[in-house]
């Protein structure tokens, strides 16, 4: 395992509790996520999985849309406190580098603030992953921190010991990234431009007359 998968891993074994404890108002306050969620829900026909899922709040929120959703999650500590807090809804433990999901398998792809911790070239080879597993016509949506920077977390949600690097970048990166993995951009969303934490949203969707290559 590559040394910031493992890292990845690790931290957010430690912190999953805490991390679950600071999300409890769910969605409260966040009227342009809650919409983008909304959006996805309505644009996708079939599964979604929720690549990055935490402590299931935002899958457990789709499902609740109506949305046949799932999630996975490379910390098993995570998952184990997405599947106490919302039983009823499929949770598993996978990278999203290699989502061990079956081509053209689902209807949507969410990656919210997941891909801020994997380094260049494996956002393009979670990139190509993600169009792997989509069907055609799949729709996919990203979130991520707006910047270009790159920044060593080690501590973080109670206090907990950390050792994550937290990369921002520019939308016009994501966006020729994705392309580049063979995506069709239809949307992109600025989020709170003027605060430190800035943040992007991009839906996009593999062409239905795509063919793997």
């Amino acid at each position: 395992m590559s040394d910031w998968l493992a890292d990845t891993r690790t931290s957010y074994d430690t912190v999953a509790a805490s991390y679950s404890d600071l999300l409890r108002d769910g969605l409260d306050g966040q009227p342009h996520m809650r919409a983008a969620f909304a959006t996805l829900a309505e644009l996708v026909d079939g599964p979604i999985v929720d690549v990055g899922c935490g402590p299931g709040h935002v899958t457990a929120h789709l499902r609740a849309l109506g949305a046949e959703a799932f999630g996975i999650d490379l910390s098993p500590g995570m998952v184990e406190v997405a599947r106490r807090e919302h039983p009823s809804v499929r949770f598993e433990v996978g990278s999203m580098t290699a989502l061990g999901l079956a081509d053209g398998s689902v209807g949507g792809v969410l990656s919210c603030w997941s891909l801020i911790h994997l380094p260049d070239s494996a956002v393009v080879q979670a990139l190509a992953e993600f169009r792997r597993v989509l069907r055609p016509g799949g729709v996919l949506l990203v979130g991520f921190h707006l910047g270009d920077s790159a920044r060593v977390k080690t501590e973080g949600y109670g206090g907990h010991p950390m050792n994550v690097t937290v990369y921002r970048r520019p939308v016009a990166r994501m966006r020729e990234w994705m392309r580049s993995a063979g995506f069709v951009m239809t949307a992109e969303t600025v989020l709170e431009p003027d605060t430190p934490t800035p943040g992007a949203l991009l839906f996009a969707y593999r062409p239905v007359a795509d063919q793997m290559t």
